[in-house]
């Protein structure tokens, strides 16, 4: 069974940067219909006019929407089904993170990573399955993390919406076993993206450069699982590392072994966020 990508319309969310904007880099030219979903309507008509340079016979289309607001994702899924009909192919994609201790998070950038992470994702999700399910033809792609199978101090509300992702993903490709529908979850370690940047990082200490892979490699990863039909794909070495330990390691020794991390983030000021 493999996702009909080739001639579908396919929706793709955080498509303005990173992950996205490679997942549609590597879409374009193969969709009959590519959909680019993002806050940053600059960026997406950059990344259109891109596409479409190199693409010239391949429909791309931008449709910017704050996934925060869902009463406007709800608006673009019916938008898209009136103008090109039923979505063959969701990539869900956009993501926000956070970094911080708990009780030092600030509410309103905690309140849309859970809208964008959850409450969007399971939404787009909602509005799409139904239809491929009864066409019998259809996949949905999760932009998870290997935070959907591990804790960290300092990102608690993060890895929680990502355990979410990777929970009901699960369970979808469970459910739509024989329906036609390819469900897949792609669950990276650290992607060298603007996330680490825009997540706030109040340590002094960056990702080491060889834990990280390429934007473009984890597209690619991703992007063959899924049309493979696997389940979950976890690009890079030590993603796969970390995993594995974590699965493996009883909680009592991970949470002792997580307890200097905690300390050095009660070191902070309380004013950083």
């Amino acid at each position: 069974m493999r996702p009909p990508i080739d001639d579908g319309i396919v929706v793709v969310t955080g498509a303005s940067s990173g992950i996205g904007r490679e997942i549609a880099r590597q879409l374009a030219g193969r969709a009959k219909t590519l959909i680019l979903v993002a806050r940053r309507k600059e960026r997406l008509d950059e990344l259109a006019a891109e596409l479409s340079q190199a693409h010239p016979r391949s429909q791309v289309r931008v449709k910017p929407c704050d996934l925060g607001n869902l009463d406007a994702v709800d608006t673009l899924i019916s938008d898209v089904k009136s103008e090109h009909g039923p979505v063959d192919i969701l990539i869900n994609n956009a993501g926000l993170g956070d970094m911080a201790l708990f009780e030092r998070s600030d509410w309103a950038k905690l309140d849309q990573l859970i809208r964008v992470n959850i409450a969007a994702l399971s939404l787009l999700s909602r509005r799409v399955i139904e239809s491929m399910v009864a066409r019998k033809r259809g996949g949905i792609l999760n932009v998870s993390s290997a935070f959907g199978f591990t804790l960290m101090p300092g990102f608690g509300p993060y890895a929680a919406t990502k355990h979410y992702v990777t929970a009901l993903t699960e369970t979808l490709r469970m459910e739509n076993r024989k329906t036609g529908v390819v469900i897949t979850q792609l669950c990276p370690g650290p992607v060298a993206t603007e996330f680490e940047g825009l997540t706030g990082n109040p340590t002094a200490h960056s990702v080491p450069k060889f834990l990280e892979i390429s934007a473009e490699r984890c597209a690619r990863v991703g992007l063959r699982a899924f049309e493979r039909d696997r389940g979950v794909v976890t690009p890079g070495f030590w993603a796969k590392v970390m995993i594995g330990l974590g699965k493996i390691t009883p909680r009592f020794i991970y949470r002792l072994a997580m307890r200097p991390v905690a300390s050095e983030l009660l070191k902070l000021p309380k004013s950083t966020k």
